[in-house]
């Protein structure tokens, strides 16, 4: 019976159109036993399609397309597990010089490699246009021997182009001059008939044309799918033998990739003495300098670490401690060389753990968390318990640069063969889709920009924003614009390309490019597997998370600048953590650029909650989630805290008795992942293991079936101990929505930690933590202009860009903070430092022609310069500096000499004297800083709209002193909005004034109406009735109204759109 040996799924890259689990699925369907999946030059979705495929009843086979060196194709078919690594080695060798050049180069094989590393493998001689025995047939008559009869096969398609008969005669008689036999093959590049058309349209991506200008790329018969094993049969009337021998082949192929693959983490079991006990020695020193004078809390804690060290000995865990304690010295000596001789900085740690790792003491021993657990009370069971199913996961957060060096010397010492980083796959979403589809269509470029600024995000619902555009009706009309509707739908979710992980890498003692094929990543010294973190995990392999985090970097920055300014050296683990003046502000919800409190809908929730110690920062940080939300735990531990406040002898309500204890701290309601555990332990007497199992079936949402057999033991067992029936169903239900979307209570604790720590350095040092703020963007909820905004509110002074004062990076002037040059937005960090070297060797900048002949600046970037107002300093204004910029001389390349040689520029001065021109109005100016640096420290847009606004329209400042009710407006520059998937459609807007912010609710009936202003419009006029809830003041808006045009009869015509920043969009769109 005949059995696929040659398909491709969308993980090759814009070529397949179909998922792997498609392509199973498809298979089962159509009755085959086997199929092999043969993606270009990787493995990337096999592990996934093995997994699949076993579940629908078809046996994966293992293999790739790869390409050679002239070009041509071969396709490569795992037998062995040696010929599975042969093939992962292959692979790695033809990716290796992929990124030697400035541009992405394509994979290339030397077909010497390939006969030398045949072992195991089943070489297959190419697909129908590129494949090596039609391209290059005498390189295939060397490559045969090499890997015998029994293992190279002659290749027939039948694709019905033009040729097809007189190419399988030719391959025919090329088998028979090699002694080697034919096999049959369909080369699938889609699961059904009906993906095909998304497949042309994925080679007209790929080619970066449209479907016309790809003509001959495409398979534009669309005859290239999966078929029926007797269809395909069909296409071969002269080749049955060959047909025949696809199902004999497919039969020796028995390699099983979900097998054990062999992998071991380094586990320090190859050393003399035994790993649980190096371990035991590394926690003990620990011990003694941190627990010295403890006393009572001294014998909790070595309680605790002795308990915890009998269970990783039990659990055969020491090796994967001693193994993160390792990668966390190694940070210590690449802190020390990106630090240098600060010693501002070097008093802080390497990184911070976080996540329910934060819960183990031997974690915070080895230095893999700063949280001390026993003193926080933070359960272990999250982390680490007797029933474990894997080894658990440890993260480990640095600042930027500290991460970026820690990832090229994790490689260089575990060796690049036995590590890597792990993969992600890019995949479609709307904006992209809508592009990409469009240009293949050949559809108008500004239509689908349009289309793109209105969408929510979700490719699948193109075909719905479309629907609701003003020439809806015509587009629709169009077979051309509803094709487009339906392809953007079949795009979303498909992988575009290769990228790599936030941080997560892979280390192994055995080779690691035997396990899974390594190629390089897109930034220099790294490296990548082929495998996502799921195929990873899948594997077996130990994933190390080592996370860049930004508010590290701020922090870390901000622990120098204020050195700097006054010698003061900060060491935070001493600061204290009950500062009056600090909680005030927070309870003010006064916490704009503090780390994970800063949000809107953190603000709100802060004004009720009111936190007064580290303990109420922990619940804060982990209570504004989509997990507490869904599991309806927000407002009754507002309303609970509240009457705690007003009655210290309240006691909240639980659902049940055997509740108060896993629920006493977070008053009734479920907070904390490790409660879903405390719970379903108290009220179900689920063992810790069977309650990790429940929270992990809850959280992967994989198997509806699986939560289903938890939710049946749970209530079973709940009755059990006289629980009702109707309590027991009401707090499953209230674990399931909660758990998928929740932070464990030791993650939330090194968070919060963080959270004040941020706020403190903010209430102290607000100068140098505005000015590390603005150096570790991107991060965090604002744009830089609100960050700046608020500083200025209380009382920093910001001076904008200087060329002849500024560094490369934004600096403490003085009482101000200076922006760096970095800000210029066509200025890169390099160019940016480049100016400031020159500036320093020969003495500050004269003039606008001093500059330009000293920098090796070209014209749009010196003229970015000018715009921007970083020549201000130079006098005579803007455009009087641009006209002098243009006649400045300046040396030219001599054309053919490719860049070795330069006509030097004569020192002459201007012929013509700078005639007179006008001034920049204010709005030029300001709209010039927003356009070029994205911020503008002068003039805010709603101070120079402010008198010609509707009579009425009133500022955050007069809002903030009315009473709740009544009709109101206001006006303000979008800084931020939400839409989340817990709130049912209601998007949450953030205006910002001269003054202030204010909030605006946006109802769905009225986003619908008023889409595009919400998701596109900078300045906007709100109508709508003014609440007042307790502390929290709100705008729930009735209308809007885009403030675009007046503000271009202000400016005189100015592009107001064009210049100023989009509002920051987080949340479901």
């Amino acid at each position: 019976m005949y059995v696929e040996l040659h398909a491709h799924s969308a993980y090759s890259f814009l070529d397949g159109a179909s998922l792997p689990e498609e392509l199973a699925a498809r298979a089962a369907e159509l009755g085959y036993e086997a199929l092999a999946l043969t993606d270009h030059d990787g493995v990337y979705g096999s592990l996934e399609f093995a997994h699949a495929a076993k579940a629908f009843g078809v046996r994966p086979i293992t293999g790739a397309e790869v390409t050679l060196g002239d070009g041509s194709h071969v396709t490569l078919l795992v037998e062995s597990a040696a010929g599975y690594a042969n093939l992962c080695r292959l692979l790695t060798a033809a990716h290796a010089h992929t990124r030697d050049g400035p541009d992405l180069a394509p994979p290339s094989l030397d077909t010497a490699l390939l006969a030398e590393l045949n072992d195991g493998l089943v070489c297959l001689s190419g697909c129908a246009r590129h494949g090596l025995g039609v391209r290059h047939p005498n390189v295939a008559a060397e490559l045969a021997p090499a890997f015998g009869p029994e293992r190279f096969y002659v290749e027939l398609q039948r694709p019905y182009e033009r040729g097809d008969a007189r190419r399988n005669a030719a391959l025919r008689d090329l088998a028979e001059a090699l002694g080697v036999r034919t096999v049959a093959t369909g080369d699938a590049h889609a699961h059904h008939p009906r993906r095909t058309a998304l497949q042309d349209v994925l080679v007209a991506i790929r080619c970066r044309t449209s479907l016309d200008g790809c003509e001959a790329e495409r398979r534009g018969n669309r005859e290239s799918v999966l078929l029926a094993p007797e269809e395909a049969a069909e296409r071969f009337p002269l080749d049955l033998d060959s047909v025949e021998r696809a199902g004999e082949l497919a039969e020796r192929l028995e390699f099983d990739l979900t097998e054990d693959l062999g992998y071991r983490y380094p586990d320090f079991s190859d050393s003399g003495e035994p790993a649980i006990a190096q371990l035991r020695r590394v926690c003990d020193r620990a011990f003694a300098e941190g627990y010295g004078d403890a006393n009572g809390h001294k014998r909790r804690a070595r309680r605790r670490l002795e308990e915890e060290l009998a269970l990783i000995d039990e659990l055969s865990l020491a090796g994967f401690f001693l193994l993160h304690w390792e990668v966390l010295e190694l940070a210590r000596e690449c802190a020390l060389e990106v630090r240098g001789g600060s010693a501002a900085r070097n008093v802080l740690p390497p990184g911070r753990g976080r996540g329910s790792s934060v819960g183990s003491i031997v974690c915070y021993l080895t230095g893999l968390s700063h949280v001390d657990p026993v003193l926080a009370e933070l359960p272990l069971g999250r982390f680490l318990n007797r029933e474990l199913a894997s080894v658990p996961d440890i993260d480990l957060d640095f600042p930027r640069d500290i991460r970026e060096k820690l990832i090229v010397e994790v490689c260089e010492r575990y060796g690049r063969e036995h590590s890597a980083l792990v993969a992600s796959f890019s995949t479609y979403h709307a904006r992209g889709a809508i592009r990409d589809v469009g240009k293949a269509l050949g559809l108008p470029f500004a239509e689908l920009e349009r289309l793109a600024r209105l969408t929510d995000g979700n490719p699948y619902r193109v075909g719905e924003e479309l629907a609701k555009l003003p020439d809806a009706e015509t587009k629709l009309a169009s077979p051309r614009w509803r094709a487009f509707a339906e392809l953007c739908g079949e795009l979303g979710g498909l992988p575009r390309h290769i990228s790599q992980h936030p941080g997560g890498m892979v280390i192994s003692t055995r080779p690691l490019v035997e396990l899974v094929p390594v190629q390089p990543a897109a930034m220099e010294g790294r490296q990548l597997c082929q495998w996502d973190k799921d195929s990873c995990a899948d594997a077996g392999f130990l994933k190390i998370d080592l996370l860049g985090l930004g508010m590290l970097s701020a922090v870390e920055d901000c622990v120098e600048q204020i050195a700097l300014a006054g010698g003061e050296t900060i060491d935070l683990s001493r600061i204290p953590l009950d500062d009056p003046a600090v909680y005030r502000e927070i309870q003010q919800a006064d916490t704009v650029g503090v780390f994970q409190i800063e949000s809107r809908a953190q603000m709100q929730s802060l004004l009720r909650t009111r936190p007064e110690n580290l303990d109420d920062l922990t619940v804060q940080v982990a209570l504004v989630r989509p997990g507490p939300i869904q599991g309806g735990a927000i407002h009754p531990y507002i309303e609970h805290r509240q009457k705690l406040r007003e009655n210290p002898e309240f006691v909240p309500p639980y659902d049940h008795p055997l509740l108060e204890e896993p629920l006493r701290e977070t008053l009734g309601v479920v907070v904390f992942q490790e409660q879903v555990l405390g719970v379903a332990t108290a009220l179900a007497g689920f063992t810790v293991g069977e309650a990790e199992g429940l929270r992990r079936a809850m959280s992967r949402k994989r198997s509806r079936e699986a939560v289903e057999a938890f939710h049946g033991r749970f209530v079973e067992g709940a009755l059990g101990r006289g629980v009702p029936r109707e309590t027991a169903e009401a707090v499953f239900l209230k674990l399931n929505g909660f758990a998928a979307f929740g932070f464990p209570k030791s993650h939330a604790a090194a968070f919060g930690l963080l959270a004040y720590q941020s706020a403190w350095l903010r209430h102290h040092y607000p100068r140098e933590f505005l000015c590390a703020l603005l150096n570790a963007q991107p991060m965090g909820f604002y744009p830089p202009a609100s960050l700046v905004r608020d500083a200025q509110r209380r009382g920093v002074k910001v001076r904008g860009p200087d060329v002849t004062r500024s560094a490369a990076r934004c600096a403490l002037e003085g009482e101000a903070v200076r922006i760096g040059l970095e800000y210029v937005r066509l200025l890169g960090e390099e160019e940016a430092r480049a100016v400031v070297v020159v500036r320093e060797r020969g003495g500050p900048f004269a003039s606008v022609r001093d500059l330009a002949q000293r920098t090796e600046l070209d014209r749009a970037r010196l003229e970015a310069l000018v715009a921007s107002g970083v020549c201000d300093s130079f006098g005579g204004g803007r455009r009087k500096l641009l006209w002098e910029l243009g006649f400045v001389p300046r040396n030219q390349t001599v054309p053919g000499s490719g860049g070795d040689e330069q006509q030097l520029a004569l020192p002459l001065d201007p012929t013509a004297a700078t005639p007179g021109l006008r001034e920049q109005t204010p709005w030029e100016r300001m709209l010039a800083d927003y356009r070029t640096t994205s911020l503008s420290v002068g003039t805010h847009p709603l101070a120079l709209l402010r008198k010609h606004l509707p009579e009425g329209t009133l500022s955050s400042r007069e809002l903030g002193a009315r009473k709740g009710g009544g009709q109101v407006a206001v006006a303000g520059m979008a800084v931020a909005r939400q839409r989340p998937a817990t709130a049912n459609g209601v998007v949450f807007m953030l205006l910002e004034d001269e003054f202030g912010q204010v909030n605006l609710i946006v109802p769905p009936a009225v986003y619908e109406r008023y889409r595009a202003l919400v998701r596109a419009e900078p300045l906007l006029l709100a109508r709508g009735k003014f609440e007042r809830l307790g502390r929290n003041r709100n705008v729930v808006v009735r209308e809007l109204e885009s403030l675009g045009p007046l503000a271009r009869r202000c400016a005189d015509g100015a592009d107001v759109f064009g210049s100023l920043p989009a509002a920051h969009h987080f949340g479901h769109r």
